[in-house]
């Protein structure tokens, strides 16, 4: 039987369960090195065949099996880096990477990743920040996971499941404080560009180490450590006051409106799953006090909006849930293709209409976050030319539907493209028999048409030949033998001309020469 001891603080309790042996257990929780009669001994049990239901076995912490425990990316938003271990290459992240102890994780602008640890706990690693694993290690089967990081840039928000024994933690290290717990919703930053490190506590008990002194944070306070930090616990800024007659919260484009707080700097604007809290779909911050969220994903979301102070605590959340619908459905774009090559200055762009859908919402931007707009349009039409020239550079589109309600659905995948003011070499070849010569050059899209320019000089003031054609070919009667020059224009079935390609010289036979046979040349041409 067992006889009653007191465990000590490095122990950790187990309730025995019908059938349970003390070699069974041994085999289960203690190191290689460390046999049962240990345990029996610790615990001064009289007799090891008989271990009564619901009694209770002390293991000293010391004693139990350690094994590594790597976290799992479960969500992954923008640009992520990440080197899994310290054998392994930096690559990009992706959901269901595993990394463990020396590796690290960092997210680029307008990214997120969400990493869950052995114990279920996780950690929501915000825009612009560095993560490095320290310790991920967990105590066998007891449930006890040691979980140690370093944030050396950004913010992450924590949500630790509350421990299971003396031997569990959760340490996040920032340049300037440690921040340790044992179960509880809290978020850290560390101090970029010269400003403090922070913690942020939600919910439950925060202890946070600094030089200026340890504090134990509760519910709605937060502490700052680092140079010219204030010292002691402050409390966290009240949530907004969302304006709900100027908020739209349940069609897209979202549209969010509130009245600002007293002594807030900026606002912290994020969508998250609602299934998945920890998930982020959209962040931003922002010194007004309002803002219009261009795409979301169809689901069950949740609005997070909190205010933040001039020391750069944030504070309590103003919530709100809502439903993104997937209807109408995102047009399927034609073209530009993704990553196509253009070689004019105003592309059209086409897409199809789905069901349900009455309008297009075409947006053009530089950037893949569509921050910087060039176009933002509604339009009835299923085709869209630019409105000015762009110049060279890399460009995104998207579109989206709406219906005859004016709801508007998500916007499908952005596309990028580039419009180069590189030469192309499609090729134009130039066939001469016969008392004739024929030109072929690359075809176009369907319904494109051609204007062909051939001339004796290159500035083609006197051209030779002027014509539109259906056809990219065209063959010539008895043209002078000598140098000549031809350009070569695409104009699309709308009317839009491209400019011209570059002009290209060629050489055609005398026309005594053209009964001997063919000859056959390629130059380059650029539409």
């Amino acid at each position: 039987m067992l006889l009653p001891v007191v465990a000590t603080a490095a122990d950790w309790t187990y309730r025995v369960r019908p059938g349970d042996t003390l070699w069974d257990l041994g085999a289960r929780y203690l190191r290689a090195d460390i046999g049962w009669q240990r345990l029996q001994m610790h615990n001064a049990i009289s007799d090891p065949y008989r271990l009564p239901p619901g009694s209770r076995l002390d293991i000293p912490v010391e004693w139990l099996r350690v094994d590594p425990a790597r976290a799992r990316l479960v969500a992954v938003r923008g640009e992520v880096r990440a080197q899994p271990s310290p054998r392994t290459p930096e690559q990009d992240a992706s959901e269901g990477m595993r990394l463990g102890i020396g590796g690290w994780l960092q997210t680029g602008p307008q990214a997120s990743a969400t990493l869950e640890f052995a114990d279920g706990s996780r950690m929501l690693v915000q825009a612009g920040s560095r993560v490095e694993f320290d310790k991920l290690s967990a105590y066998g089967a007891t449930g006890m996971v040691d979980t140690r990081l370093r944030l050396i840039q950004g913010r992450t928000s924590n949500h630790v499941k509350p421990a299971t024994g003396p031997a569990s933690r959760y340490v996040i290290d920032t340049p300037s404080a440690t921040t340790s717990v044992r179960g509880t919703r809290f978020r850290v930053g560390a101090g970029n560009g010269g400003g403090p490190d922070l913690t942020e506590v939600l919910e439950g008990l925060v202890h946070v180490g600094r030089e200026a002194g340890d504090v134990l944070l509760r519910h709605g306070h937060g502490a700052l450590a680092g140079a010219n930090a204030p010292e002691g616990v402050l409390e966290l800024p009240p949530a907004p006051v969302i304006d709900d007659p100027q908020t739209r919260l349940h069609s897209l484009p979202v549209r969010l409106a509130w009245s600002g707080t007293e002594d807030a700097a900026a606002y912290q604007v994020e969508v998250v799953s609602e299934a998945e809290p920890d998930v982020l779909l959209f962040e931003t911050l922002t010194t007004a006090t309002e803002l219009r969220i261009d795409t979301l994903p169809a689901g069950e979301h949740r609005l997070r909006l909190r205010a933040v102070d001039a020391n750069g605590l944030q504070g309590h959340d103003a919530m709100r849930s809502f439903t993104i619908n997937a209807d109408p459905a995102p047009p399927i774009a034609i073209g530009p293709r993704r990553d196509a090559v253009l070689h004019h200055p105003r592309p059209r762009f086409e897409w199809t209409r789905p069901e349900k859908a009455t309008e297009t919402v075409f947006q053009l931007a530089t950037d893949p976050s569509f921050d910087t707009l060039l176009s933002d349009a509604v339009t009835g039409q299923t085709r869209r030319r630019t409105e000015r020239e762009l110049p060279p550079g890399r460009y995104w589109w998207r579109v989206a539907s709406r219906d005859a309600a004016g709801r508007q659905g998500p916007f499908g995948d952005a596309l990028a493209f580039e419009v180069s003011d590189r030469p192309v070499d499609p090729g134009l070849e130039t066939e001469a028999g016969r008392g004739r010569v024929t030109l072929h050059w690359q075809e176009g899209p369907p319904g494109q048409r051609y204007r062909i320019q051939i001339a004796r000089k290159a500035d083609f003031a006197k051209p030779f030949v002027d014509r539109e054609i259906e056809v990219p070919q065209l063959q010539l009667d008895r043209p002078l033998g000598g140098r000549w020059y031809i350009r070569v224009q695409a104009i699309d079935d709308d009317g839009y001309a491209h400019p011209f390609g570059p002009a290209q010289e060629a050489r055609f036979p005398c026309r005594l020469c053209y009964g001997a046979g063919a000859t056959t040349l390629l130059l380059l041409l650029a539409l």
